[in-house]
């Protein structure tokens, strides 16, 4: 039995989506996801929301934005407020029991992106690398991304970085089944397969809307 695990998915609680909780679930449903990673921007509010409204579908994850680059963090049981250091990061998810990897980290075009030195130096202190993200305008960014995991022995995840709606599912990593558990999650990402997809440029378009609808007075739901 093969699950399809999407590994990198945000929702309305970035700021640079408007992707509902219950539109996420009937995709996952129409599109036979078995497992999504909800990692909003900074927050783990939508992801949580999430894990209460579909327990077996959510993972609750985040995608923090550090004070040298982005990090994206699955089994997070609460948020972690960006511009920290990756080194203070880090330990904030360790003391979660979060596995981490590291979104994007040679995208060219991220304000997230990571500078190479700064990569070696936690290199040792995450748990993979994302060797594919489908926003990725430039295939080259995620090409060097791959290399650098290998060079290193590092376990790679790849992921849609989804926003909006046809985004959900189009790059999946391949697992076997595993229980909701970090380490059962990270021993499955060693083992798995990828179907990988790069989305079109047009998908930077929908995260500028988004931005620009919440900008004039937009307001999420939060959960109590």
């Amino acid at each position: 039995m093969i699950w399809k695990v999407e590994t990198h998915a945000h929702t309305m609680w970035s700021g640079d989506s408007l992707t509902r909780p219950e539109t996420i679930v009937r995709m996952c449903r129409e599109r036979q996801i078995t497992r999504i990673a909800i990692t909003d921007h900074n927050t783990a509010e939508g992801a949580l929301f999430l894990k209460h409204m579909a327990p077996g579908l959510v993972i609750v994850g985040e995608e923090i934005m550090t004070s040298e680059g982005e990090l994206l963090a699955w089994y997070v049981r609460e948020s972690v407020p960006a511009g920290m250091t990756p080194a203070k990061t880090i330990r904030n998810l360790r003391n979660q029991g979060a596995v981490i990897s590291v979104s994007h980290p040679f995208d060219r075009l991220r304000r997230g992106a990571w500078r190479q030195d700064q990569l070696e130096r936690i290199i040792d202190k995450v748990d993979a690398i994302e060797v594919f993200n489908a926003r990725c305008v430039y295939a080259s960014d995620n090409e060097r991304a791959l290399a650098f995991a290998r060079q290193h022995g590092m376990t790679g995840s790849v992921g849609s970085d989804a926003h909006y709606g046809p985004e959900y599912g189009q790059t999946l990593q391949l697992t076997r089944p595993f229980e909701d558990d970090p380490l059962d999650f990270l021993d499955a990402l060693l083992s798995s397969k990828t179907h990988c997809k790069r989305s079109s440029h047009l998908v930077h378009l929908s995260s500028t809307v988004a931005k620009w609808i919440k900008r004039t007075g937009f307001r999420q739901p939060r959960h109590s």
